[in-house]
């Protein structure tokens, strides 16, 4: 693997030679891998050390509602060519015959993950004083990006309604994986949405995964948004509403943004940054929305761990907690 790397990379950039250290597999990734490494990268005339990430494509089936590597890619080059805090971006390849799968490289960007570390300790604790505007501030320019300026016409467009759309979409979900469990409470919760769709809707490109476990951040806050695989295009307050849902609070429920602060804080800061006004009805909507999709992620990947037999302590943690989000509904829907 490392010689073939190396030689890509060596092509891709018009490198005399290159050299990559420390290939090891990340954690994370159900629906594909990341790797790190360092590249030594020469040009004849000097010498650049760079800290690298692979995306790769996984062997097996893939799951999910996520973007292909080449649709990723393209993303986050418009993501961090308007100024989005995310890794650069740098080579797409497509030829299964380089590495067995596609993949793409960018930038490493250093510094921590584990939300629980951010929420906790007391070397990030002026991050905790400033991230929630710094994240409300980086969605919205993620979600004034172009989709045509940039060229990202596999998006589709979702129609007369955004919410329906995704409605409908996760929903397929759970016809496809919940045959043999039924859910009553996500029948009412579907009937609750379909009765309660905005009045109103704006369009902007979506995150879909945007949440405290996602983001690097170090001690002055965020220094990088991860992710980008479920992107498409909908309604802005989709990832205002997935942001707020209890499990990326980490035990502070009484902090509904990401167990850092009060809802109404990062709905003001976001409001502020985006330019939207921040409609109580649209946005309660948009987060029992969120719940049921996280509902339908957990039984999706509960039927995935059984009946596939996957070795995948992150699929079976998840599929376990489709009860409590059922329960979160009723709470919401009242």
């Amino acid at each position: 693997m490392v010689n073939r790397l190396e030689a890509f990379i060596a092509d891709q950039g018009r490198y005399k030679a290159v050299k990559v250290e420390n290939l090891s597999r990340m954690s994370g990734g159900v629906s594909h891998e990341i790797w790190q490494f360092d590249a030594v990268l020469d040009t004849g005339s000097d010498r650049t050390a760079r800290k690298l990430v692979l995306r790769l494509d996984p062997s097996d089936t893939k799951i999910g509602l996520h973007l292909g590597r080449r649709e990723e890619f393209l993303v986050m080059r418009a993501a961090h060519r308007e100024g989005v805090p995310i890794p650069e971006v740098f080579w797409l390849c497509e030829d299964l015959a380089i590495l067995g799968a596609r993949f793409f490289i960018m930038e490493r960007v250093e510094g921590e993950t584990i939300a629980r570390r951010l929420l906790r300790d007391q070397a990030y604790a002026h991050a905790r004083e400033v991230i929630i505007v710094q994240l409300a501030e980086a969605l919205a320019r993620i979600h004034r990006i172009d989709a045509a300026k940039h060229g990202l016409d596999f998006l589709p467009e979702p129609g007369d309604s955004a919410a329906r759309t995704e409605i409908l979409r996760y929903y397929e979900i759970y016809h496809q994986f919940s045959a043999e469990d039924p859910h009553p409470v996500i029948e009412l919760v579907l009937r609750w949405l379909l009765a309660h769709l905005p009045a109103h809707e704006t369009r902007g490109l979506i995150h879909a995964d945007y949440r405290i476990g996602n983001v690097v951040f170090g001690p002055e806050g965020v220094r990088a948004i991860l992710d980008f695989e479920g992107a498409h295009l909908g309604d802005p307050m989709e990832d205002v509403g997935w942001f707020l849902i209890r499990p990326w609070r980490y035990g502070a429920d009484d902090k509904a943004a990401g167990g850092l602060a009060p809802r109404e804080t990062f709905l003001d800061a976001y409001a502020k940054a985006s330019g939207l006004p921040m409609d109580p009805t649209t946005g309660h909507f948009w987060e029992v929305f969120a719940n049921f999709r996280w509902a339908m992620i957990t039984i999706r990947d509960a039927r995935i761990y059984r009946a596939w037999r996957l070795p995948n302590i992150e699929l079976a943690s998840i599929g376990r907690r489709t009860a409590e989000t059922e329960l979160e509904l009723l709470n919401l829907i009242g």
